[in-house]
Protein backbone atom coordinates (compact mmCIF):
# COMPACT_ATOMS: atom_id res chain seq x y z
CA UNK A 1 0.00 0.00 0.00
CA UNK A 2 1.66 3.43 -1.29
CA UNK A 3 -0.10 6.80 0.19
CA UNK A 4 0.89 9.45 -1.38
CA UNK A 5 -0.62 12.79 1.03
CA UNK A 6 -3.18 15.02 -1.47
CA UNK A 7 -4.03 12.13 -3.78
CA UNK A 8 -6.31 10.56 -0.81
CA UNK A 9 -8.50 12.49 1.33
CA UNK A 10 -7.97 13.87 4.46
CA UNK A 11 -9.50 11.78 6.59
CA UNK A 12 -8.01 8.61 5.29
CA UNK A 13 -4.68 9.98 5.57
CA UNK A 14 -5.86 11.29 9.45
CA UNK A 15 -6.87 7.46 10.20
CA UNK A 16 -4.00 5.89 8.90
CA UNK A 17 -1.35 8.35 10.48
CA UNK A 18 -3.03 8.00 13.57
CA UNK A 19 -2.43 4.15 12.83
CA UNK A 20 0.57 4.02 12.24
CA UNK A 21 2.25 6.86 14.77
CA UNK A 22 1.16 4.93 18.34
CA UNK A 23 1.03 4.91 20.92
CA UNK A 24 0.48 8.59 21.80
CA UNK A 25 0.54 9.78 25.25
CA UNK A 26 -2.12 12.06 26.07
CA UNK A 27 -2.46 16.39 26.78
CA UNK A 28 -5.45 16.52 28.80
CA UNK A 29 -5.41 20.24 28.94
CA UNK A 30 -7.21 22.39 31.23
CA UNK A 31 -7.93 25.99 29.84
CA UNK A 32 -9.93 29.07 30.45
CA UNK A 33 -11.22 31.65 28.16
CA UNK A 34 -11.06 35.34 29.52
CA UNK A 35 -13.66 35.50 31.61
CA UNK A 36 -12.35 32.18 33.71
CA UNK A 37 -14.97 29.77 32.15
CA UNK A 38 -13.06 26.32 32.18
CA UNK A 39 -12.62 24.18 29.55
CA UNK A 40 -11.33 20.14 29.55
CA UNK A 41 -10.36 18.43 26.21
CA UNK A 42 -7.67 15.57 25.41
CA UNK A 43 -5.22 15.54 22.64
CA UNK A 44 -3.04 12.67 21.42
CA UNK A 45 -0.70 15.25 19.39
CA UNK A 46 1.33 15.43 22.46
CA UNK A 47 4.77 15.09 23.93
CA UNK A 48 7.58 16.45 25.94
CA UNK A 49 10.53 17.93 24.12
CA UNK A 50 13.17 19.44 26.67
CA UNK A 51 13.92 19.97 30.38
CA UNK A 52 15.88 22.76 30.51
CA UNK A 53 13.61 25.00 29.80
CA UNK A 54 11.00 21.99 30.61
CA UNK A 55 8.93 22.30 26.99
CA UNK A 56 5.98 20.48 26.47
CA UNK A 57 4.13 20.73 22.65
CA UNK A 58 0.50 19.67 21.98
CA UNK A 59 -1.77 20.08 18.68
CA UNK A 60 -5.39 20.80 18.85
CA UNK A 61 -5.53 20.04 15.12
CA UNK A 62 -8.17 21.60 13.35
CA UNK A 63 -11.30 19.85 12.47
CA UNK A 64 -11.08 17.56 9.43
CA UNK A 65 -14.82 17.88 8.61
CA UNK A 66 -15.37 21.53 8.79
CA UNK A 67 -12.19 23.10 9.19
CA UNK A 68 -12.94 25.12 13.00
CA UNK A 69 -10.61 24.88 15.84
CA UNK A 70 -11.27 24.11 19.13
CA UNK A 71 -12.30 25.67 22.29
CA UNK A 72 -8.70 24.74 23.72
CA UNK A 73 -6.86 26.66 21.02
CA UNK A 74 -9.32 29.70 21.33
CA UNK A 75 -8.58 29.73 25.04
CA UNK A 76 -4.41 29.69 24.71
CA UNK A 77 -4.53 32.36 22.09
CA UNK A 78 -7.10 34.24 24.39
CA UNK A 79 -4.76 33.59 27.58
CA UNK A 80 -1.46 32.12 26.71
CA UNK A 81 -1.78 29.41 29.41
CA UNK A 82 -2.80 25.84 30.24
CA UNK A 83 -2.35 22.60 32.69
CA UNK A 84 -1.29 19.87 30.89
CA UNK A 85 -2.85 16.73 33.16
CA UNK A 86 -1.63 13.29 32.38
CA UNK A 87 -4.26 10.66 31.92
CA UNK A 88 -4.30 7.30 33.94
CA UNK A 89 -5.96 4.08 33.20
CA UNK A 90 -8.58 4.88 36.35
CA UNK A 91 -9.45 8.01 34.26
CA UNK A 92 -9.27 7.20 30.48
CA UNK A 93 -13.54 6.40 30.25
CA UNK A 94 -14.05 10.30 32.45
CA UNK A 95 -11.67 11.94 29.45
CA UNK A 96 -13.02 10.46 26.70
CA UNK A 97 -16.47 11.57 27.69
CA UNK A 98 -14.16 15.22 28.44
CA UNK A 99 -13.41 15.27 24.43
CA UNK A 100 -17.38 15.15 23.55
CA UNK A 101 -18.07 18.46 21.86
CA UNK A 102 -19.89 20.34 23.92
CA UNK A 103 -21.35 24.25 23.03
CA UNK A 104 -18.96 26.80 24.38
CA UNK A 105 -19.45 27.40 27.89
CA UNK A 106 -20.44 23.90 28.79
CA UNK A 107 -17.98 22.86 31.72
CA UNK A 108 -16.17 19.23 30.89
CA UNK A 109 -15.04 19.03 34.67
CA UNK A 110 -18.55 18.93 35.24
CA UNK A 111 -19.71 16.73 32.55
CA UNK A 112 -16.90 14.07 33.34
CA UNK A 113 -17.29 14.23 36.40
CA UNK A 114 -13.30 16.01 37.67
CA UNK A 115 -12.79 17.81 40.30
CA UNK A 116 -11.42 21.42 39.60
CA UNK A 117 -8.11 22.15 41.75
CA UNK A 118 -7.11 25.91 41.84
CA UNK A 119 -3.31 25.97 40.39
CA UNK A 120 -0.58 27.64 41.89
CA UNK A 121 0.79 29.91 39.14
CA UNK A 122 -1.66 30.12 36.04
CA UNK A 123 -5.25 30.23 35.77
CA UNK A 124 -6.40 26.86 34.68
CA UNK A 125 -7.60 24.49 36.93
CA UNK A 126 -5.49 21.19 37.64
CA UNK A 127 -7.40 17.70 37.39
CA UNK A 128 -6.97 16.44 40.91
CA UNK A 129 -7.66 12.86 39.40
CA UNK A 130 -4.58 12.86 37.54
CA UNK A 131 -1.44 11.62 39.24
CA UNK A 132 0.77 14.26 37.12
CA UNK A 133 -0.02 17.65 36.70
CA UNK A 134 1.70 20.41 34.88
CA UNK A 135 0.79 24.14 35.35
CA UNK A 136 2.71 25.81 31.55
CA UNK A 137 2.73 29.44 30.31
CA UNK A 138 2.58 29.44 26.26
CA UNK A 139 5.22 30.39 24.50
CA UNK A 140 4.08 30.04 20.97
CA UNK A 141 1.31 28.64 18.83
CA UNK A 142 3.02 27.46 15.36
CA UNK A 143 0.02 27.40 13.10
CA UNK A 144 1.12 24.12 10.39
CA UNK A 145 -1.82 24.88 7.79
CA UNK A 146 -5.34 26.41 7.09
CA UNK A 147 -7.31 23.30 6.23
CA UNK A 148 -8.83 20.53 7.59
CA UNK A 149 -6.67 18.47 9.41
CA UNK A 150 -3.81 21.19 9.82
CA UNK A 151 -2.07 20.89 13.12
CA UNK A 152 -1.51 23.93 15.64
CA UNK A 153 1.72 23.51 17.83
CA UNK A 154 1.33 25.28 21.18
CA UNK A 155 4.77 25.12 22.76
CA UNK A 156 4.22 25.64 26.24
CA UNK A 157 6.78 25.92 29.43
CA UNK A 158 6.38 24.00 32.60
CA UNK A 159 6.66 26.38 35.35
CA UNK A 160 4.94 24.25 37.95
CA UNK A 161 4.72 20.14 37.83
CA UNK A 162 2.60 18.35 40.92
CA UNK A 163 3.02 14.70 41.16
CA UNK A 164 1.68 12.43 43.06
CA UNK A 165 3.39 10.83 45.87
CA UNK A 166 1.50 7.37 45.50
CA UNK A 167 3.03 7.16 41.89
CA UNK A 168 6.45 6.97 42.95
CA UNK A 169 8.81 4.74 43.92
CA UNK A 170 11.72 4.44 47.31
CA UNK A 171 14.19 6.77 44.91
CA UNK A 172 11.32 8.95 44.04
CA UNK A 173 10.98 8.15 40.36
CA UNK A 174 7.88 7.47 38.77
CA UNK A 175 6.84 3.79 38.61
CA UNK A 176 5.12 2.83 35.29
CA UNK A 177 3.02 0.33 37.14
CA UNK A 178 1.64 2.50 39.75
CA UNK A 179 0.76 5.21 37.55
CA UNK A 180 -0.63 2.94 35.23
CA UNK A 181 -1.07 5.66 31.93
CA UNK A 182 -3.04 4.90 29.11
CA UNK A 183 -1.80 5.76 25.78
CA UNK A 184 -3.97 6.63 22.22
CA UNK A 185 -4.23 4.63 19.18
CA UNK A 186 -5.85 4.83 16.14
CA UNK A 187 -9.72 4.39 15.79
CA UNK A 188 -11.16 3.83 19.01
CA UNK A 189 -7.91 1.91 20.39
CA UNK A 190 -6.00 2.52 23.35
CA UNK A 191 -3.43 0.58 25.29
CA UNK A 192 -2.19 0.40 29.04
CA UNK A 193 1.63 1.47 30.08
CA UNK A 194 1.63 -1.56 32.82
CA UNK A 195 2.38 -5.08 33.53
CA UNK A 196 3.07 -7.36 30.99
CA UNK A 197 3.17 -4.47 28.51
CA UNK A 198 6.01 -2.63 30.03
CA UNK A 199 9.52 -4.21 29.72
CA UNK A 200 13.65 -2.78 29.81
CA UNK A 201 15.77 -2.49 26.90
CA UNK A 202 18.98 -1.42 28.56
CA UNK A 203 20.72 1.65 27.24
CA UNK A 204 23.86 1.16 25.15
CA UNK A 205 25.38 3.97 26.92
CA UNK A 206 28.33 2.86 29.04
CA UNK A 207 29.80 1.34 26.29
CA UNK A 208 30.17 0.84 22.77
CA UNK A 209 28.18 -2.41 21.48
CA UNK A 210 29.93 -4.36 18.43
CA UNK A 211 27.17 -4.33 16.21
CA UNK A 212 25.00 -7.15 14.62
CA UNK A 213 27.42 -6.61 11.47
CA UNK A 214 29.75 -7.69 13.85
CA UNK A 215 28.40 -11.32 14.69
CA UNK A 216 29.22 -14.35 13.12
CA UNK A 217 27.88 -15.07 9.77
CA UNK A 218 26.14 -18.09 11.09
CA UNK A 219 24.33 -16.28 14.03
CA UNK A 220 23.46 -13.45 11.84
CA UNK A 221 21.69 -15.86 9.16
CA UNK A 222 19.98 -17.72 12.20
CA UNK A 223 16.63 -18.89 11.25
CA UNK A 224 15.67 -19.04 15.07
CA UNK A 225 17.21 -15.72 16.18
CA UNK A 226 15.45 -12.73 15.95
CA UNK A 227 16.50 -9.30 15.01
CA UNK A 228 15.62 -8.20 18.81
CA UNK A 229 18.33 -11.22 19.78
CA UNK A 230 20.88 -10.30 17.50
CA UNK A 231 20.55 -7.00 18.56
CA UNK A 232 20.89 -8.04 22.56
CA UNK A 233 23.71 -9.90 21.16
CA UNK A 234 25.24 -7.57 19.24
CA UNK A 235 25.35 -4.88 22.45
CA UNK A 236 28.38 -7.01 23.75
CA UNK A 237 31.46 -4.97 23.75
CA UNK A 238 33.06 -7.85 22.70
CA UNK A 239 32.73 -11.28 21.89
CA UNK A 240 33.42 -13.90 24.94
CA UNK A 241 36.32 -16.35 24.72
CA UNK A 242 34.69 -19.85 24.11
CA UNK A 243 34.40 -21.92 26.99
CA UNK A 244 36.33 -25.16 26.71
CA UNK A 245 34.25 -27.18 29.17
CA UNK A 246 30.86 -26.21 27.93
CA UNK A 247 27.76 -26.36 30.64
CA UNK A 248 25.71 -29.69 30.86
CA UNK A 249 23.18 -28.55 28.37
CA UNK A 250 25.21 -27.55 25.64
CA UNK A 251 27.46 -30.67 26.21
CA UNK A 252 24.08 -32.64 26.00
CA UNK A 253 22.82 -31.00 22.62
CA UNK A 254 26.26 -31.79 20.65
CA UNK A 255 26.31 -35.30 22.00
CA UNK A 256 22.59 -36.00 21.19
CA UNK A 257 23.19 -34.23 17.95
CA UNK A 258 26.62 -35.51 17.36
CA UNK A 259 25.75 -37.03 13.91
CA UNK A 260 23.22 -34.62 12.52
CA UNK A 261 25.43 -30.59 12.29
CA UNK A 262 22.12 -29.10 10.94
CA UNK A 263 20.15 -30.33 13.95
CA UNK A 264 22.96 -29.35 15.92
CA UNK A 265 23.34 -25.66 15.14
CA UNK A 266 19.40 -25.55 15.48
CA UNK A 267 19.11 -27.03 18.89
CA UNK A 268 22.32 -24.81 20.31
CA UNK A 269 20.75 -21.88 18.86
CA UNK A 270 17.28 -22.69 20.20
CA UNK A 271 19.01 -22.90 23.55
CA UNK A 272 20.39 -19.09 22.99
CA UNK A 273 17.27 -17.92 22.40
CA UNK A 274 15.87 -19.32 25.20
CA UNK A 275 19.13 -18.07 27.38
CA UNK A 276 18.96 -14.35 25.85
CA UNK A 277 14.99 -14.52 26.72
CA UNK A 278 15.65 -15.13 29.98
CA UNK A 279 18.58 -12.25 30.55
CA UNK A 280 21.55 -14.49 30.58
CA UNK A 281 23.80 -13.22 27.21
CA UNK A 282 27.01 -14.77 28.12
CA UNK A 283 25.11 -18.62 28.57
CA UNK A 284 23.29 -17.57 24.78
CA UNK A 285 26.87 -16.75 23.43
CA UNK A 286 28.39 -19.68 24.59
CA UNK A 287 25.78 -21.87 23.23
CA UNK A 288 26.19 -20.10 19.84
CA UNK A 289 30.13 -20.36 20.27
CA UNK A 290 29.40 -24.32 20.38
CA UNK A 291 27.38 -24.01 17.19
CA UNK A 292 30.46 -22.88 14.88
Amino acid sequence: MKIVPGEVKTAQLHALLLGAVAPRPICFASTVDREGNPNLSPFSFFNVFGAKPPILIFSPARRVRDNTIKHTLENVYATNEVVINVVSYNMVQQTSLASCEYPKGVNEFEKAGFTPVKSEMVNPFRVKESPVQLECKVLKVVETGMEGGAGNLVICEVVCMHVDDAVLDAEGKIDPNKIDLVARMGGDYYCRASGDAVFTVPKPNASIGIGIDALPESVRKSTILTGNHLGILGNVTQIPAKDETPDKRVAGIKDMYKNDPVAMIEALHRYAKQSVEAGDVEKAWQALLASI
